[in-house]
């Protein structure tokens, strides 16, 4: 009754405990994030249903608007029925407060399932996109079906075009997070010149500063929607005041201009990049001019919007915005820990432009869009004119600011690398000396002595207390006999010849000597010089006579 069934023990090990069950939660998580973002918003109108002292509708009609604006904040476009004029007006500018909350909530959902889970396996980084993203898209389903009626109702071909589209974009957004943000390698189909001129180091630089940039012409737009509305306080609090009577409604106006808040900052980036934003088909503002007969509904932050007419020195003055961009882009492409060349520097504020004017123009489509039919079809700034302006301000700006700030960091080095190719030299030491600091323990005697791989092992060996072997040594190949080591010196010993005692010698007599080497160690080597060779030297004078053979001495 114990032995496993034969059926389950061929069963495949997907089945088995392994990614089935993983895929399955990752599905889950995808539901639960859709229904905290749906419950959420649909709380939030209920409260205000019932605060409300006179409701329209009953529950039903505020959960169809809690649907609705769900939907509009993935940006499905909304139909508003119950116009003036009887006809369905179109509601297409998303709230971008809004779009946050699915995107956060599926953007975790995802990066939560692929967390390691102790004695769970994990399913791959697809199939958790996917079962993410599915699980989300059955619930959205569900809402598209419920908001085709209502007050709010939703389009569906806008439904089915931007409901997957942003749950797929935040559950890969979570998926690269989870998996360390990597940076895989460019497409095969770009030239190789691109390939190189892109690098990885370099488009990490060029993202960072992009994202910075985009940053700061925001921070500047919403600065400059918030002193217009300082400065037009009375318009702004007669129509705050004109479209609420009771707190509910107030609150509920509250809310919607919070929400609100980072289109308004949008557009007053576009209004200083120069392009503006229309006001309906037939204005348009612009630092220069308010041109046009703008169709401006009752609300508070369109209260900001500068008067008609031709531009003071007060609106030009807004070109301080995309200047402040490119000096930011300026200074976050120039590291502080790394010495750059011209041309790199210059082609990663160049990069961080473009990727500057690219995140403008996906940010300026997206706080624009419909407001009604006719005149109000046109609202918001052009994404593509605001993207063109972006780039052409933050590079005009950001390129030669960021070869100052190089020159301005370089200027007590003494040495300005103005070419690739040191700069790559000052980047390779850079990483050696750090490569080295790891070994500080090690004694520098020993490395200053042998060779780089015998001295690492002694060393190792020091700090390991002598756990280690010793480094194998290279066989030593035989010196042949004849060699004789230059500089050592051998005692000359004269020698006598065995037999009869040698007679008296006389003058000029020569004795042959013979080199004897000595017993015991071998003495000290002397200071290396050059080798002399032993010569005997024949004294000065005529040669001596032959010696005669005469009589043995007396005794």
């Amino acid at each position: 009754m114990t032995e496993p069934s034969p059926l389950l023990s061929q069963a495949p090990a997907v089945v088995q405990g392994g990614r089935v069950p993983a895929l399955a939660a990752a599905l889950v998580r995808g539901v639960t994030a859709a229904g905290l973002g749906l419950g959420a918003l649909a709380a939030l109108v209920m409260v205000l249903w019932i605060s409300s002292p006179y409701p329209d509708r009953g529950p039903g009609g505020a959960l169809h608007v809690a649907a609705g604006l769900w939907l509009l904040a993935h940006g499905t476009e909304l139909v508003r029925a119950d116009t003036l004029s009887g006809n369905p007006a179109p509601v297409g500018v998303v709230p971008l407060l809004l779009v946050a909350l699915p995107a956060l909530l599926t953007h975790r959902a995802a990066r939560d399932a692929l967390e390691p889970d102790e004695g769970r396996p994990r399913a791959s980084a697809r199939g958790v996109l996917c079962a993410v993203t599915a699980g989300y898209l059955l619930v959205g389903g569900a809402v598209v079906v419920y908001a085709t009626r209502g007050p709010l109702a939703a389009d569906l071909l806008s439904a089915l075009l931007h409901l997957p589209l942003v749950a797929g974009a935040s559950a890969a957004a979570g998926v690269w997070t989870a998996s360390g943000r990597p940076l895989g390698p460019l497409p095969a189909w770009l030239p190789e010149r691109v390939r190189a001129e892109l690098a990885r180091t370099r488009i990490t630089v060029a993202a960072r500063s992009a994202a910075a940039g985009a940053l700061a012409l925001l921070g500047g737009g919403a600065l400059l929607v918030a002193v217009s509305l300082v400065w037009h306080a009375d318009a702004t609090q007669d129509s705050f005041l004109h479209l609420a009577d009771e707190w509910s409604g107030r609150l509920a106006l509250l809310l919607l201009g919070l929400a609100l808040v980072p289109n308004a900052a949008v557009w007053g980036a576009a209004y200083g990049l120069g392009p503006g934003f229309a006001l309906g088909t037939g204005a348009l503002a612009t630092p220069l001019a308010f041109t046009g007969d703008p169709a401006l509904p009752h609300f508070p932050l369109l209260s900001a919007v500068p008067a008609e007419g031709r531009g003071t020195a007060l609106n030009w003055a807004v070109v301080v915005v995309p200047v402040v961009a490119g000096v930011v882009i300026a200074w976050f492409t120039v590291r502080r820990d790394a010495v750059s060349g011209v041309r790199e520097t210059a082609l990663a504020a160049l990069l961080g432009a473009v990727g500057c004017g690219l995140l403008t123009a996906v940010l300026a489509a997206a706080a624009g869009g419909a407001m009604g039919t006719g005149r109000l079809a046109v609202f918001g700034p052009v994404w593509w004119l605001t993207g063109a302006a972006a780039t052409v301000w933050t590079a005009a700006v950001g390129v030669p600011g960021a070869l100052g700030v190089r020159a301005w960091r370089m200027r007590g080095a003494g040495v300005v690398a103005a070419e690739p190719a040191v700069s790559a030299v000052s980047e390779g030491a850079e990483e050696a000396e750090e490569a080295e600091e790891g070994y500080d323990f090690l004694p520098v005697v020993a490395l200053e002595e042998r060779e780089p791989r015998e001295v690492r092992w002694a060393a190792l060996k020091e700090a390991s207390g002598g756990l280690m072997a010793e480094f194998p040594s290279a066989p030593v190949a035989a010196e042949p006999p004849a060699a004789e080591e230059a500089g050592t010196s051998v005692p000359l010993v004269a020698v006598e010849p065995e037999g009869e005692p040698p007679a008296a010698e006389e003058a000029g007599t020569s004795v042959p000597l013979v080199a004897v080497e000595p017993e015991g160690e071998p003495p000290a080597a002397e200071e290396t010089g050059p080798s002399v060779p032993l010569v005997a030297v024949e004294p000065e004078g005529e040669p001596p006579a032959p010696e005669e053979p005469g009589p043995s001495a007396a005794p």
